[in-house]
C-alpha cells in the first residue's frame, strides 16, 4: 500500500471526525477526481467495438422493444408488510433495471435514435418511482406505521445505491447524446440522485450499515461504492463531489479494516460477491479516478480475499454454501469482476477460476445475465477479457489461463472453516468441508460443526443453503425457517434440541492439522448447545487421502449422573441406491455413488424432505433426504464416507 494511500485514509478518518482538511494533504484532489474512469470519448469505442460481447445483450434488448416497461405497484410494495413477500415487487424493479442496462449498452454502440428513446423511458421511469429503496429495507412502517414509502424521507439502502450508480453509468455512456436528444433528462436524473442518495448519505449518521453503532457488514461497501461512483459522475460541484468521496472512502475503509487478515468472508461465499468484492471494485474506481495515485492493491488482507471464491470451490458449478449462500450459484455471478480483481491484485489463480467458470456459465445459461450496468459495461468494454474468453472457448483454455485451481487444502482460522480434497488441482475424488465458528455470524445458520462431503466435486452430505427471502428471513422468524436450524444441518441433535442462537454459542478448542496424507479438523461443539447435561462433544473430521475416505468421528461426555439422548443428522442430496443395516449407498446428482457407513449396532431412519422453495429446488431437485442415526447409550460414533466401490472392498 502506497504511503499516499495510507495518508489519504488517515485524512478521511480525520475529516469524518471534523479534524483537518484533506486538501492540505492533496491540493489537486478535487480536480483529479474529475477523471472518473475513462472519459466517454475513450470508453465508447471499446463498447462500440465489442460486437461479440454485445450480441446476446442486443438480442435480449430487441425482444423488449415496444413492450410496456415493468411497473412496480403499491400492492406489490405493501405485500411485504401484509404477508412477508418480497419477490413481486423486487422482481419488477430488477427486471426494469436489467432492461435499462441492456438498452444503455446497445445504445452506446448504435447510432439509431430509438435506442436513446428506450434508454430515456427507463431513466424517466426510474426517476418517477416513489422510492428506490426495496420494501424489506424501508423504515416507514417502523417510524410512522405507514405501509407506503415516505417520499420526503428517502431511505438509502442497497436498492437506492444501485439506482444511483446505474444512472451515473447511463450518463457516463450516453450523457451528451441524451442531452442533445432529450434536453433536461440529465438534469432530472441528477436531481433525483442528489435528493434520494447524496443528501441522505451526507445528512444522516444513523444508518445501520455505517458500522458506527453495530458491526459493519456487506451493505457498507455495496452502498458506499455505488455512492462513490455516482458522486464522481453526477456531483457537479467540486466541493460536493469531494465531500461525498471522502465520506464514501471512510465507510469503505471501515469495512476493509473489519475484514479478517486471512482473507475470509464471514458472510460466506454467496455474500463475498456483494461484500469484499464490492469493496475491491470501489477501490479500483478510486484508483482509476485518481490516475493510479490512490492504489490499495498491495493491502495484504485485500489481496488475500480475492482467493476466497476459488478456495470455496468444490468442482464444476458447486461451491461451499455456508450462511445465506447457494451451493450452485446461478447465472448472476459477475465472473468478469473477479477476473478483473484477480489481475489487479495479482492473483492469477482467481483470474483463471473466473474465466473458467464464466465459460461454463455461458454454456449453462445462454441468456446473458443482467447485473449492474457498471459491471456489465466494464465486462463488455474489457478487450483483454473478451479476447481471453474467445481464446478459451476456441479450445485453448490452458493458453488463456482458464482453470479453476482446486487447491489441495485451505484453512481459514478467522471463521474456522476447512476445505480439503483428495487430489490437488482436481475435482475428482473426495472433498470435505468442516466448519466451527459461532451462531451469531452475519447471515448465520445454526451450523457449528457442520460437515459437507463431496464426491467428484458434487456435494452428497450437504448444506441446503439459502431459501427465497421473505420478511421472516431477517426478522424474528428467521430460526423458524427449517434450513436455518441446526436440526437440518449435519450436526448432532442433543436431548431432542438443536443448537442455540447467538455469538455466545460456538465451537471451542478448534484445531486444524495437515500432514500430507491426512488433513483433520477438530472442535468441541458442546458450546453451541444450551444444555446442562452435555459436558463436551468432540467432533473430528478427517480426510485420509491414502485410504480414500472421510471420517466423521464424534465422542461426547454427559454430566455425571445425568446422561442425555443424542442423534446424528446428515442431509443427503441424490438418491438412496442401497440401504443396509449399517450404511447407505447414495447416488450423487452426477451419478457416482458414495458409501456412508456407521456402527451396525446403531439404529437409523431416513426422512424425505420435499423441496417447495424454488431456490432450493433449482439446486437440489425435488428432494433431499435426512439420515438420522440414533446414538442410544453410546459415547462415540464414526461415520465413514468413501466411493462405493471402495466401501465394499
Amino acid at each position: 500500500m502506497s504511503n499516499r494511500y495510507r495518508r489519504f485514509l488517515y485524512a478521511c478518518r480525520m475529516r469524518q471526525r471534523g479534524r483537518g482538511p484533506v486538501l492540505e494533504l492533496w491540493p489537486d484532489l478535487a480536480s483529479d477526481l474529475e477523471r472518473w474512469l475513462r472519459p466517454p470519448a475513450e470508453a465508447l469505442p471499446a463498447v462500440q467495438a465489442a460486437a461479440a460481447g454485445l450480441a446476446e445483450l442486443e438480442e435480449a434488448a430487441e425482444r423488449a422493444l415496444g413492450t410496456p416497461w415493468p411497473r412496480p405497484t403499491a400492492s406489490a410494495w405493501a405485500a411485504f408488510r401484509r404477508d412477508g413477500g418480497r419477490q413481486d415487487y423486487e422482481s419488477v424493479v430488477f427486471a426494469r433495471a436489467a432492461r435499462l442496462s441492456r438498452a444503455a449498452l446497445v445504445a452506446a454502440r448504435s447510432p439509431e435514435d430509438h435506442w436513446l428513446d428506450e434508454v430515456a423511458e427507463g431513466v424517466l421511469a426510474t426517476c418517477e418511482q416513489s422510492s428506490w429503496c426495496w420494501p424489506a429495507h424501508d423504515d416507514s412502517w417502523a417510524t410512522r406505521s405507514e405501509v407506503l414509502p415516505d417520499v420526503d424521507r428517502p431511505f438509502l439502502d442497497l436498492g437506492a445505491g444501485e439506482a444511483a450508480a446505474q444512472l451515473a453509468w447511463v450518463d457516463h455512456l450516453l450523457g451528451e447524446r441524451l442531452e442533445a436528444s432529450l434536453p433536461g433528462l440529465r438534469r432530472r436524473l441528477r436531481r433525483e440522485v442528489r435528493t434520494r442518495v447524496f443528501a441522505p448519505f451526507e445528512q444522516r449518521e444513523d444508518w445501520h450499515w455505517l458500522g458506527l453503532d453495530a458491526p459493519i457488514h456487506n451493505w457498507a461497501p455495496w452502498i458506499a461504492g455505488n455512492v462513490l461512483t455516482a458522486a464522481l459522475r453526477l456531483a457537479e460541484e467540486p466541493a460536493e463531489r469531494l465531500r461525498l468521496v471522502l465520506r464514501a472512502v471512510a465507510v469503505l475503509d471501515r469495512y476493509a479494516a473489519a475484514l479478517p487478515e486471512d482473507g475470509a468472508c464471514d458472510e460466506g461465499q454467496g455474500y463475498w460477491w456483494n461484500g469484499p468484492c464490492r469493496l475491491l471494485e470501489a477501490l479500483l474506481v478510486l484508483r482509476d479516478a485518481t490516475g493510479g495515485r490512490l492504489d490499495a492493491t498491495a493491502v495484504p488482507r485485500l489481496r488475500l480475499t480475492v482467493a476466497f471464491p476459488h478456495n470455496s470451490h468444490l468442482g464444476g458449478p458447486w461451491h461451499v454454501d455456508h450462511a445465506d449462500a447457494s451451493a450452485r450459484p446461478g447465472a448472476e455471478q459477475p465472473w468478469h469482476a473477479l477476473w478483473r480483481l484477480g489481475r489487479a491484485f495479482g492473483d492469477a489463480a482467481a483470474a483463471g477460476h473466473a474465466l473458467a467458470r464464466s465459460l461454463a456459465a455461458a454454456e449453462a445459461w445462454p441468456e446473458p445475465p443482467a447485473d449492474s450496468l457498471g459491471r456489465m459495461a466494464l465486462a463488455v468494454a474489457d478487450e483483454a477479457w473478451q479476447a481471453a474468453r474467445r481464446t478459451a472457448s476456441s479450445g485453448k483454455a490452458q493458453a488463456a489461463g482458464a482453470r479453476s485451481p482446486l487447491p489441495r487444502e485451505v484453512w481459514y482460522p478467522s471463521i474456522q472453516v476447512m476445505v480439503a480434497r483428495e487430489f490437488d488441482g482436481r475435482a475428482d475424488g473426495l472433498a470435505v468441508v468442516a466448519k466451527g465458528g459461532h451462531n451469531g455470524e452475519p447471515h448465520n445458520h445454526n451450523d457449528v460443526g457442520s460437515v459437507i462431503v463431496a464426491l467428484d466435486g458434487v456435494p452428497v452430505l450437504v448444506d441446503a443453503g439459502r431459501p427465497t427471502y421473505t420478511a421472516a428471513t431477517f426478522g424474528q422468524g428467521r430460526y423458524g425457517i427449517w434450513c436455518m436450524r441446526s436440526e437440518w444441518h449435519n450436526v448432532p441433535l442433543i436431548c431432542g434440541r438443536g443448537q442455540a442462537v447467538g455469538p455466545g454459542f460456538g465451537a471451542r478448542a478448534v484445531k486444524w492439522a495437515a500432514d500430507g496424507p491426512r488433513v483433520a479438523f477438530e472442535a468441541d461443539l458442546a458450546g453451541a448447545y444450551d444444555s446442562d447435561r452435555l459436558v463436551a462433544w468432540t467432533r473430528r473430521v478427517e480426510l485420509d487421502r491414502a485410504g480414500g475416505s472421510v471420517a466423521i468421528r464424534d465422542t461426547w461426555q454427559w454430566a455425571p449422573g445425568r446422561p442425555g439422548t443424542a442423534e446424528l443428522r446428515f442431509l443427503l442430496a441424490g438418491n438412496i441406491a442401497a440401504r443396509r443395516a449399517s450404511g447407505l449407498d447414495v447416488e450423487t446428482l452426477a451419478g457416482a455413488v458414495l458409501a456412508v457407513t456407521w456402527p451396525e449396532a446403531l439404529g437409523f431412519d431416513l426422512v424425505e424432505l420435499v423441496l417447495d422453495d424454488p431456490r432450493h429446488a433449482a439446486v437440489w431437485g425435488r428432494k433431499l433426504t435426512q439420515l438420522r442415526i440414533d446414538l442410544a447409550a453410546e459415547r462415540r460414533c464414526a461415520v465413514i464416507c468413501r466411493p462405493a466401490e471402495k466401501g465394499r472392498g
